[in-house]
């Protein structure tokens, strides 16, 4: 390969890698964050998409290039000369999925213990339950990362069972054992749902939280998060789970404390006051 080609090809590398990985890192196609769990998720997802979009556009441009300098000539009557045996590029097009393969997966993986991911399942573990305190971590695929306000931290987590059955979920405050069709949480503060379903394998999904759990029946499940800008947000069961499945949909509101306190205490059976 001449000299000047070799140059040629090394600069569309260099700008492929940079305008991909721009790309990927400064456009948004992902709906608003509204939680503590979303920087973890949008961290991975541009990742992806900034390697995404390097290999889309290197191998849309590899075909456009070949289409106009390989196209058959006037005249022309075969397919051209037949090039094999090239080690090189074979080793080249092995080699670079190869590294891409491995750095998504150890990437991912990482992603999946700041989540929480490779923690214990031992919910009744009163040990299990205080590392969740100081944590604020979720477990089961969907969860959040570390969360790094001391003021947070200290906060004390909102209890809530979640049940879903064909085809709605219902919400129980344990505090003022409230039964409720939406979801009603304080800003900034920490939320531990235990999601159970009564039928059928359902999924809980905010988009805007970036949580999506299955929800198996005989598993009950531990689904944390603290959200963080206030307004209502849906919640969509993410797992056919019947003919109405496209239907079973509940909100999630997410209110000021004076606000959520007024809702809490109107529908209260018990109100519970700070000693």
């Amino acid at each position: 390969m001449p000299k000047s080609s070799a140059i040629y090809i090394a600069l569309l590398i260099i700008a492929l890698l940079i305008g991909g990985t721009w790309i990927g890192q400064n456009v948004n196609l992902l709906p608003i964050d509204a939680s503590t769990n979303a920087s973890i998720y949008d961290e991975l997802f541009k990742v992806l998409f900034s390697i995404g979009t390097i290999l889309f556009l290197g191998m849309v441009g590899l075909v456009v290039y070949s289409l106009i300098r390989f196209r058959r000539k006037p005249g022309q009557i075969d397919d051209g000369i037949a090039i094999e045996d090239n080690l090189p590029l074979e080793i080249f097009w092995t080699a670079v999925p190869a590294i891409v393969i491995l750095f998504v997966g150890l990437y991912s993986y990482d992603i999946y213990d700041r989540m929480g991911g490779m923690q214990t399942l031992n919910h009744d573990s009163e040990h299990h339950h205080q590392a969740m305190l100081n944590t604020q971590k979720i477990w089961g695929g969907i969860g959040s990362g570390s969360i790094e306000s001391s003021t947070q931290n200290s906060m004390a987590e909102l209890p809530i069972e979640v049940t879903a059955l064909q085809f709605a979920f219902l919400f129980h405050y344990p505090q003022g054992d409230i039964i409720s069709g939406e979801l009603h949480v304080p800003i900034d503060q920490p939320v531990s749902m235990r999601l159970e379903s009564k039928d059928v394998i359902h999924a809980f999904w905010v988009p805007e939280f970036r949580i999506k759990q299955d929800i198996i029946p005989g598993q009950p499940t531990v689904l944390n998060f603290t959200p963080t800008k206030a307004g209502r947000y849906p919640i969509i069961c993410a797992e056919l789970c019947g003919p109405y499945h496209g239907s079973m949909r509940s909100t999630v509101i997410v209110e000021e404390p004076k606000e959520y306190n007024e809702w809490f205490n109107k529908n209260a059976k018990e109100v519970i006051t700070e000693s």
